[in-house]
């Protein structure tokens, strides 16, 4: 089967060039690389000009006239692989890596999937999960990579994915439901995207032989409601206006107002009794109604 690699960057040439090192050194490579620059100004091009990646056969670089996120990044990637004929898009960002065997195990899984992925690996830690995987259907959550292959039935755990970190989506699947939501900029697009792959009937599955490594941010899942639940905080303005606004449009769109409500309250609980924070609050009060309202519109006042 035919893989072309899409990688989405910005501004982190040196990771990118470490992400591009470990696809070319697979024991199974990909076919074709597409790297897609988010209008980078860090001196990314002539980065990849000066290693000889540019004049390498299959490889090639997009640069978009403007930053449109990891969504709008996925989108354009997404669609060169359906125009390079590709069977299959490996997806990822610049600041992730895939173990040398990555792909070759994924392949492995091939004939029976049409969305999946590897275990996604903290790569200070490599014995825990960079995000935690809930298992479908129960309250399990799991989060070292040993929890992953106890749980795993014939090395895979089937319906559950962490997306855009090295996932494999094939072709005929993006023909059948589209390309990513390149309006969400960031945060949540990759969700959504599964979601709307679950819900056409894909088959989903991690694959618990293959690895690929990321680093992990700690804010993530940050412990409320007296540890028994834990919500996305984030330092970034962007990334909680994006978080609270998308989150709240997939909510909405695939589990109903009841959600979007719940997970309002969520955020309130947040930011006025274990993270104290009127700014925070009004930010999201911001986000949620954007998101209710289907305006995607609002990100760009903390990019331009």
């Amino acid at each position: 089967m035919r893989v072309c690699a899409v990688v989405v960057t910005y501004n982190r040439k040196t990771l990118l060039l470490r992400c591009l090192r470990a696809l070319l050194e697979q024991s199974v490579p990909p076919q074709e690389i597409v790297v897609i620059d988010n209008a980078s100004t860090d001196g990314t091009r002539a980065a990849l000009e000066e290693s000889g990646l540019l004049d390498r056969p299959g490889f090639e670089l997009i640069t978009l006239p403007s930053n449109e996120g990891g969504a709008g990044g996925f989108h354009h990637g997404m669609a060169a692989a359906l125009a390079r004929k590709s069977d299959l898009a490996w997806l990822m960002d610049d600041d992730g890596h895939p173990a040398a065997d990555c792909l070759e195990k994924l392949l492995q899984a091939a004939p029976s999937h049409d969305l999946w992925g590897p275990v996604v690996i903290d790569e200070a830690q490599p014995e825990r999960l960079c995000f935690p995987l809930r298992m479908p259907g129960s309250a399990k959550v799991l989060r070292s990579a040993e929890s992953v292959r106890e749980a795993a039935a014939g090395g895979l755990l089937p319906g559950v994915v962490m997306p855009f970190n090295g996932v494999l989506v094939r072709r005929e699947l993006v023909e059948r439901i589209g390309l990513p939501r390149k309006e969400f900029f960031i945060w949540g697009d990759d969700i959504e995207y599964v979601m709307r792959a679950s819900r056409a009937g894909a088959r989903i599955a991690t694959v618990a032989q293959a690895q690929f490594f990321h680093p992990r941010q700690d804010e993530l899942g940050a412990p409320m409601f007296f540890g028994l639940l834990h919500f996305n905080n984030t330092r970034s303005a962007l990334k909680h206006y994006c978080l609270c606004r998308n989150n709240t449009v997939n909510l909405l769109t695939y589990r109903g107002p009841l959600h979007a409500l719940a997970f309002a309250a969520k955020t309130i609980w947040f930011y006025t009794f274990s993270r104290p924070s009127l700014a925070r609050l009004r930010l999201s009060f911001r986000a949620m109604a954007d998101g209710w309202r289907g305006d995607f519109s609002g990100h760009r006042r903390f990019i331009e």
